[in-house]
C-alpha cells in the first residue's frame, strides 16, 4: 500500500495506538497525526525532556480521543499499564543527543536499553503483535561508506549509538523467541514545528533558528563542511504509518533508514535558514557563525539510502531541506521570536 492509501486505511476503523516519548518532539507530532485520522492514542512520557505544552495542544485537538499516562520507561509496572488494551505501538521515548550521552552514560543504558527492553517485554505479556520503534543513524558509527546502508554499519561511537545498536538487538531477539513483529526506524537529523531549541543537546536547525531570530551568536563545529541528511517531520510521520500497517512479510523484522537522501553540509543549512528567515523579516540582524573545535563521537558525513525503504514499505518522501524548512519557519517565527 502507498501512503495514501494507508492514511485511508488508518481512518476506516478506530484503532488504539501506544506512543512513547509523546510529549517530544517526533512523538508529539504522530499522535497529531493519528488523531486527524480518527485514532484513539495513548501517549505515555516521563516529561524529562518532552514538553507539557505539546501535551496540553493534544488534548485540546483530540478530547476523548487523547490520553496521556505520565510515566517512565525504565519502570515495568509504568510500562505494563500503558500497553493495556494497545494495538500498536511507536515506541519514540528515549535520550537523545550523542554529546550527553559522552558526560552522562548511565542515563542512556536506564532510559534508551532497559526502557526499550520493558517495552518489549510488556509487548510479550499483553500479546501485541507490532511495535515500529526509533533507531537512529548514528548506530553507523565509524563506517565511512556513504550512502549509509542498512546491513554495513561499523562500531558506535557514543553510548547514545551503543544503546539505539543494542535496541535493534533486542527486538530482534524478541521476534525470533517470541514472535512479535518489529520494524525499526534509523531517523537521519529530522526537523519539524515542536523541536525544542531551548536544551543545552538541542538539534542544530531549532538552536539556530532561535539564535538568528534573537540576533544572537551561533555555533558551527569543525569548518562547516559536515553534512547531514536532514529530514522533514513529515517524512516521519509517513514511514511509520506505513511500518505500521505493512501487510508485506518481506518488511517485517527489518531497520530502514528514515531519511530523504539528500547531502547538506552545515555551511550550506546555515545560508538556507538565514536566506528563508529573511524573506519571512527582511528587518532580522543575523549573525555570521563562529566555528569551533569537532565535538567527539560526531560523525563527518551522513547520508541515507533510501532503497530497501521504497522497495519493501513504498516509502517516498515527500519534502526536501529546502520544502520542509518552507513549512517549519513559519512556527518558529511565531512562536519563538
Amino acid at each position: 500500500m502507498n501512503y495514501s492509501e494507508v492514511q485511508h486505511k488508518i481512518s476506516q476503523e478506530e484503532k488504539t495506538w501506544l506512543i512513547t516519548g509523546v510529549a517530544g518532539f517526533i512523538g508529539s507530532n504522530l499522535a497529531e497525526a493519528l488523531i486527524s485520522l480518527g485514532q484513539k492514542v495513548i501517549g505515555f512520557d516521563n516529561l524529562s525532556t518532552g514538553l507539557r505544552k505539546n501535551i496540553q495542544e493534544l488534548q485540546e485537538l483530540g478530547k476523548n480521543k487523547f490520553v496521556f499516562l505520565e510515566g517512565d520507561l525504565a519502570n515495568f509496572e509504568d510500562v505494563f499499564k500503558a500497553t493495556e488494551g494497545v494495538d500498536y505501538i511507536l515506541h519514540q521515548g528515549a535520550l537523545g543527543s550523542v554529546p550527553r550521552s559522552l558526560k552522562e552514560p548511565l542515563r542512556y543504558e536506564e532510559a534508551n536499553i532497559r526502557g526499550t527492553n520493558n517495552l518489549l517485554e510488556a509487548m510479550r505479556l499483553q500479546n501485541i503483535k507490532r511495535i515500529v520503534f526509533a533507531s537512529s543513524s548514528s548506530v553507523y558509527g565509524d563506517n565511512q561508506e556513504l550512502p549509509k546502508i542498512e546491513n554495513q554499519v561499523g562500531d558506535p561511537l557514543s553510548p547514545y549509538a551503543l544503546s539505539k545498536k543494542i535496541n535493534e538487538q533486542m527486538a530482534e531477539v524478541y521476534a525470533k523467541c517470541y514472535g512479535i513483529e518489529y520494524i525499526g526506524l534509523r531517523y537521519f537529523n529530522v526537523f519539524g514545528k515542536r523541536q525544542d531549541p531551548d536544551s543545552t543537546y538541542a538539534a542544530v536547525i531549532p538552536r539556530w533558528i532561535k539564535a538568528m531570530l534573537h540576533s544572537e551568536p551561533l555555533a558551527i563545529f569543525g569548518d562547516g563542511e559536515t553534512s547531514r541528511d536532514f529530514c522533514y517531520i513529515e517524512n516521519v510521520i509517513q514511514m511509520n504509518l506505513l511500518a505500521s500497517c505493512t501487510q508485506n512479510e518481506k518488511a517485517l523484522n527489518q531497520i530502514f533508514n528514515c531519511a530523504f537522501s539528500q547531502k547538506t553540509s552545515l555551511n550550506e543549512l546555515y545560508q538556507l535558514i538565514k536566506t528563508n528567515l529573511l524573506e519571512i523579516d527582511p528587518s532580522l540582524e543575523i549573525n555570521a557563525p563562529e566555528y569551533k573545535d569537532f565535538r567527539p563521537g560526531d560523525i563527518r558525513h551522513s547520508l541515507a539510502s533510501l532503497d530497501k525503504a521504497k522497495r519493501l514499505l513504498d516509502y517516498h518522501p515527500e519534502f526536501s531541506l529546502a520544502e520542509g524548512l518552507k513549512k517549519a519557519l513559519p512556527w518558529y517565527y511565531k512562536n519563538l521570536k
